[in-house]
């Protein structure tokens, strides 16, 4: 967080020194802290150690022209509102730096009152982006602890349940009436639906916090596909089914940490066992696309009704037939597949014909650290 004093503080950088000297008194007068620079190089070193709120940028100067300066600062300082200036006003040349992220444009010549406003209306802006950024940090909190609560008040007390019945049903199974071995197991798996729920629910809240794209982590998507067919082929509702796997040679690491890739392919591969037909099959394939790696999963089961489609990352939402209707869901898997593949960068799609097949299609950025070593191979060529 900006100090107060730097919370007053503007960087005007223009080649022009009739315009700086300008600016600055303008400005002193209305009590801000004034910095001023020739070139774009000094401007950006300084605000590397300053962090001024607001930033007065020249479009047309030698060396490093205000387009430049704009696109560096943003990596330096993506929250600083920018004013762009220039004696070539132009409708195009504004269009082009809003879309570097500039937040106005003060053709010269210009006022007193003119740049003023200008500047007021930034600095209002700058303190309206500071106040829902501070909302959000509470808000954040809010969340983390109550989703502590969660973990530890229920998720912990119900697996602890579920321990005793296991306990209960095993040790005294026989001397135990049928109508009461039924009860116990209804419970059992009601209580391992919750369970299921609450760490759905749990992934869900931590997709949200931005806690996947914070960790800058890469993970092996050869090495995930792996791990889940080997965890799925062992279930018994996938002991009917063919599970099979493509996966191209040497493919990159993708952006996004195990844990959550691993989430995001074993939703698309539960889905897949649970929704199939028996003797059906499960197929995955991966591939590299330009800057993506390409993941589909694929089943022969019962596929999804056309109506179905548009609402199936909705929260709790359910394809209901009569052939899905005792097959058992949180409703929460594909909703985190779509906030996991939308948090790190990339897109997931969804084809399907009822009775024949489903198509789940994934494409995620390849990590960066990948993508730089591959320019600077190119460039070392």
């Amino acid at each position: 967080m900006p100090t107060s004093a730097q919370q007053n503080t503007i960087f005007v950088i223009d080649d022009d020194e009739i315009i700086r000297l300008s600016c600055e008194q303008i400005l002193r007068k209305s009590g801000y802290t004034v910095e001023t620079f020739g070139n774009g190089y000094e401007g950006i070193e300084r605000l590397k150690e300053v962090k001024p709120p607001l930033l007065v940028v020249d479009i047309k100067m030698p060396e490093l022209d205000g387009f430049e300066v704009i696109k560096r600062v943003r990596r330096i300082d993506p929250e600083v509102v920018i004013v762009v200036i220039t004696g070539y006003a132009t409708i195009e040349t504004a269009v082009d730096a809003m879309k570097m992220g500039a937040y106005d444009f003060l053709p010269k010549p210009f006022t007193p009152s003119e740049l003023r406003l200008i500047i007021e209306r930034g600095f209002e802006r700058w303190r309206l982006a500071q106040e829902a950024r501070l909302l959000r940090k509470q808000k954040e909190e809010v969340e983390r602890k109550f989703v502590t609560l969660v973990s530890h008040q229920l998720k912990t007390p119900l697996s602890a349940v579920k321990q005793y019945l296991d306990v209960l049903l095993f040790t005294n199974r026989e001397k135990l009436p049928g109508e009461a071995v039924e009860w116990i197991s209804r419970s059992q798996a009601r209580i391992t639906e919750m369970i299921s729920l609450i760490q759905d629910w749990l992934m869900l809240a931590k997709v949200e916090r931005g806690a996947l794209s914070d960790r800058g982590t890469s993970a092996s998507v050869a090495k995930i596909v792996d791990s889940v067919l080997r965890e799925y082929g062992q279930l018994p509702s996938a002991g009917h089914l063919t599970l099979s796997s493509e996966i191209a040679p040497d493919l990159p690491m993708v952006k996004g940490d195990e844990v959550s890739l691993n989430m995001l392919v074993g939703n698309l591969v539960s889905n897949a066992v649970k929704y199939n037909k028996p003797g059906g099959s499960v197929s995955i394939r991966a591939g590299r696309e330009g800057n993506c790696i390409k993941l589909e999963v694929k089943d022969t089961g019962l596929g999804i009704p056309e109506s179905a489609r548009s609402h199936l990352f909705e929260e709790f939402y359910r394809v209901k037939t009569r052939e899905t209707q005792d097959i058992q869901g949180t409703g929460l898997g594909l909703v985190i597949c779509k906030r996991i593949v939308d948090e790190l960068g990339g897109t997931i799609e969804v084809d399907s014909k009822e009775g024949e097949y489903t198509l789940f299609t994934v494409r995620l950025p390849v990590s960066e650290a990948k993508k730089e070593a591959e320019s600077a191979e190119a460039a070392g060529k």
